[in-house]
Order: C-alpha cells, then sequence, then structure tokens
C-alpha cells in the first residue's frame, strides 16, 4: 500500500536567509543545520572574536592619538624624507577594518541567538585573517617608531573611562538574552554552569571595575585650579606656518600666555627658530640653495637664510587641512614669510609682554659655534632687549655660568627630576611631554613650588584631564582650539559617580535576572521545536493569512502491514486533503 506523507508548510525567512547566506553563503534553507558548530569553525569563531578585541583597542588608540598626529608625520617624514599625511591611510584601512570584523561579530551573534550552526565562509576566513596580520603589522609598527604614544590609552582612559564602563555594562547586560537562551536549549548541565560562570565573571568584573578607575575630574569642583595657561607651540602651526613671525602673531590672537620655539645656531652665530635638521620641509632650499638642500640647518648663515620663503610649502602641503578656513589676506600673509630668528621672537614676546621658552639645539662638532653656542644663543637674548623675566632658559650645559651673567632667566629643565635635584641646581620650571607626569607627581611638584608645563596638548578631552589634576601650564599647537575651553569637558562630584555606579550596577542586575527568568519561560517545552518546519495540521489556525508557502515534492513510499489511505489518514484528523480546509464539526 502507497502512502503520502504529511505535507509540510514553510514560511518565507528572509532575515534568517540573509543572515546564514551572509555569514555562510548558506542561502538555501537545506544548507542550513542546528547542530552542534564543528570545533574547526570554534576555532575560527575565537579567531574572530580576538581579531574583534585587537581592532577594537587598535581602533581606539588611533582614535585618542589624534592629539598627535602631526608628531607621527614628523616621525615618518625624518624616515623617508618626503612629508604626508600618514594617518589618513591608517584611519581609513582602521575604519574598514573594525566596521567589517563588527559586522561579523553581529552576524555571529545572530547565529548563536537563532541557535544556527556556525560556519563561516572562506572569503570571510581570508578577510579575517587579512585583519588580524595588519593589525598585528601595525601594532608591532608603532611599538618600535613611536612606543611612547601607547601611553595616550591610559592616559585618555581617566577622561572616557567612567563612560566606557557604562557602555560595556550596557552590552554585556545585553548580551544575556543570547546567553540565558543558550542555557535554556543546552541539554547538558556542565555546559550550563560553564556558560553562567563565564558569563557571571565578565558581568562581575565590570560591577566592579570602578573601584580601579581613577579620573582628575572626579573631584570636588571648588577644590579645582585655575585655568592652566596655554603657549603657543611654534605659534599656532595649524593656522600658519610653524616658527614664523606670522605664525606667533596668530598665537597672540587666540590669548596665549607663552610662545615656544626650536633655535638652531647658524654658521654665522646667529640664532633662528627652525624644527627639523634640514630645511626641506618648511623652505624652498631646494630653489634657492639646490646643491644644499640636504645640509644641516646650522649650515646656513644669516644672509643666506633671508633669501629663503618659510611660507610657501604651507600653502602647497596643508599638513593640517586648514587651507580652507584662511582668508584671502591671511594666504597672501603666509605667502611672503621668512625664516624668524631669535632676535625677532624675542623682541615680539617683549612688546607685548609675554613668556618665551625655547629649546636650542647645539651645532655639530665640526661647526664654528659648536664651543660657543650657549654664550652666542645668551648674547642674542640680552641684545633683544626682552626682559630677563620673560625668557624661558632651558639648556643644562653651563647652567651656573648662565645663572651668573643673566640671573633674571626663569631657569627651566627639559629633563624629568626629583623636585630635590631641581631645586639644588635652581630650576624652577619644568617642561614636559604629557606622558611624563603622573598625576601623583604634578601634586608632588605643584607642593614642591616647581611650576610644570606639559606639551604637546591639542586635544579639549587632554587639556581638562591635565586642569583637573592641577598643571599649571601646557603648549600647544591649536591654541585656537583650547581657547574655547573656559570649563573642564566634565567634571563630577565622587559622590556623584558613586551613586551612578552602584545604580548601573543593580539596573544591570536586575535586567540580567528579568531576562534569565524569561528565557527559561520562553524555551520551557520548546527544546524540540524546529523553527523551520510547520506541519500542516498547524497551518489549518493560519489558513486566513496571506502566507507565502513552499510545499514539498510528495514522498511516496511503500507501507507494510495495516496502512490505510491517504484521504483516511488525513480524514482521521479532521482535514479534507483535496480542498485544504478544515471539516466542520
Amino acid at each position: 500500500m502507497v502512502k503520502h506523507q504529511p505535507l509540510q508548510v514553510y514560511e518565507r525567512q528572509l532575515c534568517l536567509s540573509c543572515i546564514t547566506g551572509i555569514y555562510g553563503c548558506r542561502w538555501k534553507r537545506y544548507q542550513r543545520s542546528h547542530d552542534d558548530t564543528t570545533k574547526w569553525e570554534l576555532l575560527w569563531s575565537l579567531i574572530l572574536l580576538f581579531t574583534f578585541c585587537l581592532l577594537l583597542v587598535w581602533f581606539y588608540f588611533w582614535w585618542e592619538a589624534h592629539n598627535d598626529y602631526n608628531e607621527f608625520n614628523w616621525f615618518l617624514y625624518n624616515r623617508s624624507g618626503e612629508w604626508s599625511d600618514g594617518t589618513v591611510p591608517i584611519l581609513a584601512t582602521t575604519a574598514a577594518g573594525f566596521t567589517y570584523i563588527s559586522f561579523l561579530m553581529v552576524l555571529a551573534l545572530c547565529h548563536v541567538a537563532l541557535g544556527q550552526q556556525l560556519n563561516l565562509h572562506w572569503l570571510h576566513k581570508i578577510g579575517v585573517f587579512a585583519a588580524l596580520l595588519t593589525t598585528i603589522v601595525g601594532v608591532i609598527s608603532v611599538n618600535q617608531t613611536w612606543d611612547q604614544e601607547w601611553d595616550v590609552i591610559p592616559i585618555s582612559l581617566q577622561a572616557t573611562g567612567p563612560f566606557l564602563h557604562i557602555g560595556a555594562l550596557t552590552a554585556v547586560t545585553a548580551l544575556s538574552w543570547i546567553v540565558a537562551g543558550q542555557v535554556a536549549r543546552a541539554e547538558k548541565t556542565i555546559f550550563q554552569v560553564v556558560i553562567i560562570l563565564l558569563y557571571l565573571s565578565v558581568l562581575l568584573g565590570l560591577y566592579v571595575v570602578p573601584l580601579y578607575i581613577t579620573s582628575p575630574c572626579i573631584m570636588d569642583p571648588s577644590t579645582l585650579k585655575q585655568r592652566p595657561d596655554v603657549f603657543g607651540h611654534q605659534g599656532a602651526p595649524m593656522l600658519a606656518p610653524e616658527n614664523t613671525l606670522w605664525s606667533f602673531q596668530r598665537a597672540l590672537q587666540m590669548n596665549v600666555t607663552g610662545l615656544e620655539a626650536d633655535v638652531v645656531i647658524g654658521l654665522d652665530g646667529v640664532p633662528f627658530l627652525m624644527h627639523d635638521r634640514t630645511l626641506q620641509r618648511t623652505t624652498d632650499v631646494e630653489n634657492v640653495f639646490p646643491d644644499r638642500q640636504t645640509d644641516d640647518a646650522s649650515r646656513f648663515n644669516w644672509t643666506d637664510l633671508q633669501r629663503l620663503n618659510a611660507g610657501q610649502w604651507f600653502l602647497k602641503d596643508d599638513p593640517f587641512w586648514m587651507l580652507h578656513m584662511l582668508s584671502p589676506h591671511e594666504k597672501d600673509a603666509i605667502a611672503n614669510q621668512s625664516v624668524c630668528s631669535l632676535e625677532q621672537l624675542l623682541k615680539l614676546a617683549s612688546y607685548h609682554n609675554i613668556t618665551v621658552v625655547f629649546r636650542l639645539r647645539r651645532p655639530p662638532m665640526d661647526h664654528p659655534c659648536y664651543h660657543s653656542w650657549i654664550n652666542d644663543t645668551l648674547q642674542a637674548v640680552q641684545q633683544s632687549g626682552v626682559p630677563q623675566s620673560l625668557v624661558m632658559w632651558t639648556p643644562d650645559e653651563q647652567r651656573a655660568q648662565v645663572r651668573q651673567l643673566a640671573p633674571g632667566l626663569i631657569q627651566t629643565s627639559v629633563d624629568k627630576r626629583s623636585p630635590e635635584s631641581l631645586h639644588q641646581d635652581g630650576v624652577s620650571r619644568l617642561l614636559l611631554r604629557y606622558n611624563q607626569a603622573s598625576m601623583q607627581e604634578i601634586g608632588n611638584l605643584s607642593q614642591s613650588n616647581i611650576n610644570l608645563t606639559l606639551y604637546t596638548v591639542n586635544e579639549p578631552w587632554l587639556y581638562s584631564v591635565l586642569w583637573c589634576s592641577g598643571v599649571s601650564s601646557v603648549s600647544s599647537e591649536a591654541p585656537h582650539i583650547l581657547s574655547k575651553v573656559p570649563y573642564p569637558i566634565w567634571l563630577m562630584r565622587p559622590d556623584v559617580y558613586c551613586l551612578l555606579w552602584v545604580s548601573a550596577d543593580l539596573f544591570s542586575f536586575a535586567v540580567v535576572l528579568g531576562i534569565f527568568v524569561l528565557q527559561k519561560y520562553r524555551m520551557s517545552g520548546m527544546r524540540s521545536y524546529n523553527p523551520e518546519q510547520i506541519m500542516l495540521s498547524a497551518a489549518v489556525t493560519r489558513s486566513t493569512r496571506d502566507l507565502n508557502v513552499m510545499k514539498e515534492k510528495l514522498i511516496f513510499s511503500e507501507v507494510g502491514n495495516g496502512a490505510g489511505s491517504a484521504e483516511e489518514l488525513y480524514g482521521d484528523n479532521g482535514y479534507n486533503y483535496y480542498t485544504n480546509q478544515g471539516i466542520s464539526q
């Protein structure tokens, strides 16, 4: 006797098809599976998770390193000899890779939530491996060429830590829906216990993380010190060519309280302002002196330097992408800039009664001024007529002699030393990179009456953190940005932060507990339910809906002893086989 098997009715599941299709190229229903994921695919899932975490840190690093993009480009210039914005390709590839890996992570979580077998397509595996390899190479490269920049991560966490904690807590709390579903569907007790322990470990870790979050911005606002002074580092190099008179004038328009410059001794003993060792990047030396363009900047005398243009390069390269904001008058002023001498800078500072700090580079050993460089610079300071109380003297060489000849100079050190050592040498100010002083060290220097200036501070978040830490002054390439920061970006009382922390933890715990109870209730009695297959008997209650259905081919099979016809089988169930309608009782 031949018996018809029951017809199966399928609903189209476009969302599920897209999820499994994009992730593993399993677009057809028969390609999908609810079986356990293979060990090989579990390994690839772990690789995907590791790549996502690594890219997350890498992306965060470059996001916060925005403060030092110019420093990074300068490092690249010293290695390659050509100036370019090397951060653009890095940011583009990092953003693309992070977006791609994040998308795959979302698809993987959707597979887990829907009980689908993980099966990453081989093209995605190549993409994940490429993203992982590229990121590792990038991390190694930064570690070799710019290792000091890793300090930006712990420093930035002082500004972002409390908010990242709330974001991470929200994400892990939301994942409880997937975790609870897996626990409810699991048949092995040991698997349930492992999942619950792992999840609770992560959750409890996030609950107590605020105990280890330290931020100077969590403080009583009444103890906030006065706004740190801002020095124009090389003037305002984002708005004008660095170390030119126009750059310093632009900085003065931003109400800076001091100017910082880099000084080189010329062949004739005239100190002038130059950051690089050569004149290639910031002048037209390749046109005026083509056979001397790679010579050290100290190999030029003042007469030669006055023939060079120090502004055209800025209009050509637009190093900070700010040229579109400048007026025609400003562009004309930039185009006519020349190399600035130390004496010109000091006279400008004296006229505006502001402080000047400069870092002096000693010329090569075969230079005529190798032994007299300190005296030559000190002579230029005295000839400028600037009050000595406005000049911060940084060279450690012959400091005792300088104190005798010019006792009014502000003795400043660029080397990190103890307050006791600084007092012994008569040093009253310290000039350091912003990552060289911790919150505790800043407090100790302040108590020891050592004024601390940190460079280079361009971002409002970093300025706010240093402000709350009690720093007296900063040096910035972006005084036009810091001038718009009249108060720290955020400031929170400790008791308010504690209340926010405890409230977030309690709310998260309540939500997680509720989700676990709800998932247990939903999954009870549904362990064997297959969402893709709906028997025809279930379709009777849905015959009024406008469903797009697909009917499988009838499978004919030979049935042995005592089997009835298909009509009898469906008739017993109250269903008209030929009309697809239920029989009224």
